[in-house]
């Protein structure tokens, strides 16, 4: 989903933590969450954290996939044809899924979220679901119980492990006019979330059927979509997969240009306006078209057609990054095909693992900024760096969740978290006037700070629906500053950096949950970090250290000085101190949170040659979190 936006300037921030104060207060933590935010301030900080699922065959201690790890597979054709008359797809499909858990199924659960634009009494939204299986060669009607969202389909023979069955369907809706996810502005489609796709049965929860709400975005199986979409022969389609029958649909000089693009880092204009305008854009100019798509190993299927898009195409390492736009859109959106590029290759370097499709597809419309396995649907924003934002938000989504494939409907920090904080790296590189990686990302722990000055956090691990107004707090910005307060403070770059390429490595096509993103970081950092996870995932303490008894002697020129820092809060942090000298020099020193384990007091003594300290600051670049900083530092008195 859409980055919510945050420059470097504190107001930016102000201005959308004043809008999620009054919800971030009532969130509440599921109950599938370690029950610690009840016993917060009677649990110690630093006690175990039983998180669950408990090390198995399936999930090791250390945070890999185990020998057993198993997850289902769904294998989609899809044919759809639009009428532009009647502004609907009408759709048929073949569902293949494959059983490879343990457990014998009688059923299927799949996500039918056109239903939430159903209107009783009119032909809007799914119609036509009459499910059949193929048993022995023939099809066979299935009983199915539609709840609203999501539907269980009665499988006509049991589903044992290691076997598929073979499902098939047609259906047809209306699209709608600015719907979210997908919908349609003038003659443009953008078709998302459009099919039945079968939900995902996991090692975890069983069936995941948390229905369409919205902010939850999806969980979904991988698989390989073929996608036929047959449109009016004036219409240009992006949609995922590589594009099977280019000569069918494109003219000769589109094949050869995008040929060109597929061995240059330079901007090739595969689609111009002029051509739009003389109508050599298209092979044909009267009947339908079928464009035919094909993907391997995605989590969903999109598209998206208009009449009139531009379309450019650049390339890094033989991936083709396009950029679908309407002329209006062009001041910005003409660097759209290269800042998809430059984002590929960003995070494709950055986290050591390169970009696994063939093509990445930005594409302009209503949608402010959707995310889906190689192609994103993004506004027209008016500014360059605010396209980037978006367009670099969007793309980085196909690491976190479109390869790892978390559960974002129930842990929404997992992808929107995570690809909020990655983004600051790619935000930085392309527009360093905006501020450095470390500035954007503060930017981040300042709003936490923030909110615990206030004494109005809350949990961050909760489902998406239940965060209100304070999606954009709870769901990109806090875990945003966790990630740079956990990588800046706690494991420091170098070590953080390793653990979370392993973890994308580790969990690369599969189905990852929070406790084995903890453990991969523990793994990696060798260390323990249940205060950490307790503190921020779990529970919403507030943080306050503060300098106490400080006793300073001089003799023969040096100074004995010992400083006793509280802890005054429940949540710990490592302590930042800087010490200022009579001759005007400085020194700062920094200790680990694990300080605080013995204790909410922590003493130090220091000897220092031939000068005095004149006063003493925690946090002096007030980079950490802390919420009554007019006890952090000491002065010593004039002699």
């Amino acid at each position: 989903m859409r980055p919510f936006f945050v420059g470097t300037r504190s107001s930016a921030l102000a201005a959308t933590l004043c809008i999620a104060t009054a919800s971030v207060v009532s969130a509440q933590q599921p109950a599938s969450a370690p029950s610690t935010s009840s016993d917060a301030g009677t649990t110690p900080i630093f006690a175990p954290l039983a998180l669950g699922p408990a090390p198995s065959g399936t999930r090791l201690a250390n945070g890999a996939p185990g020998p057993k790890y198993w997850q289902n597979r769904a294998d989609y054709v899809l044919y759809t044809t639009l009428d532009t008359a009647r502004g609907s797809v009408q759709s048929s499909m073949t569902l293949k899924y494959t059983n490879n858990s343990p457990n014998t199924l009688d059923f299927v659960w799949v996500q039918t979220e056109q239903n939430r634009f159903r209107r009783e009494g009119t032909p809007f939204g799914h119609i036509g679901h009459s499910f059949t299986q193929i048993v022995k060669g023939q099809p066979t009607p299935l009983t199915v119980e539609e709840n609203r969202t999501v539907t269980k389909v009665q499988l006509a023979e049991p589903l044992k492990p290691g076997k598929t069955a073979i499902l098939q369907t047609t259906w047809h809706f209306v699209v709608p006019r600015g719907g979210n996810r997908m919908g349609r502005d003038g003659a443009l489609y953008q078709i998302a979330q459009w099919y039945p796709r079968v939900a995902v049965y996991d090692d975890v929860k069983g069936w995941n059927i948390d229905p369409y709400l919205g902010s939850g975005e999806f969980y979904t199986e991988y698989g390989d979509h073929t996608v036929e979409i047959t449109v009016p022969s004036n219409y240009i389609v992006a949609a995922t997969g590589t594009l099977t029958n280019p000569s069918d649909v494109l003219t000769p000089d589109q094949i050869a240009r995008l040929a060109v693009a597929s061995k240059v880092d330079s901007v090739v204009r595969i689609v111009t306006r002029d051509e739009l305008s003389s109508g050599a854009a298209r092979p044909k100019s009267d009947g339908m078209l079928t464009w035919k798509f094909y993907s391997k190993n995605v989590r969903d299927a999109v598209w998206c057609a208009a009449p009139n898009y531009q379309w450019d195409a650049t390339s890094w390492n033989g991936i083709l990054a396009h950029a679908y736009y309407r002329p209006a859109a062009a001041g910005t959106w003409s660097q759209g095909a290269d800042m998809t590029r430059f984002s590929v290759k960003e995070y494709s370097e950055r986290w050591a693992f390169t970009y696994p499709y063939p093509q990445m597809s930005a594409v302009e419309g209503p949608e402010g900024g959707m995310e889906y396995p190689m192609l994103t649907m993004v506004a027209a924003y008016p500014s360059v760096p605010q396209l980037f934002n978006v367009i670099s938000h969007e793309v980085g989504h196909i690491w976190f969740p479109m390869i790892v494939g978390s559960n974002e409907r129930i842990h929404p920090w997992m992808d929107e978290g995570i690809n909020q904080f990655i983004n600051t790296f790619a935000d930085a590189s392309r527009h360093p006037e905006g501020g450095s990686q470390e500035a954007r990302a503060q930017t981040y722990v300042q709003g936490i700070d923030r909110f615990s000055q206030m004494n109005q956090d809350a949990v961050m691990d909760i489902p998406a629906d239940k965060m209100g107004n304070a999606l954009g707090y709870l769901g990109y910005f806090k875990p945003a500053g966790v990630m740079e307060i956990l990588r800046r403070d706690v494991l420091g770059p170098e070590t953080f950096d390793k653990a979370l390429r392993l973890y994308v490595q580790r969990w690369a096509y599969k189905h990852p949950t929070p406790v084995d993103f903890f453990r991969t970081m523990e793994n990696v950092s060798k260390q323990k970090l249940d205060w950490f996870w307790r503190e921020f995932f779990y529970e919403a303490p507030r943080f306050d250290q503060a300098v106490g008894t400080v006793t300073q002697d001089e003799s023969g020129g040096n100074t004995r000085v010992t400083v006793e820092y509280v802890n005054k809060a429940r949540g710990v942090l490592p302590i930042a101190v800087q010490f200022r000298f009579s001759d005007e020099s400085t020194e700062t020193f920094t200790y680990p949170a694990t300080v605080w384990e013995k204790g909410d007091t922590y003493a130090v003594t220091y000897n220092f040659k031939a000068k005095r300290v004149t006063g003493i600051t925690i946090d002096p670049k007030r980079r950490s979190i802390d919420a009554n900083r007019s006890n952090n530092s000491w002065t010593a008195t004039a002699q």
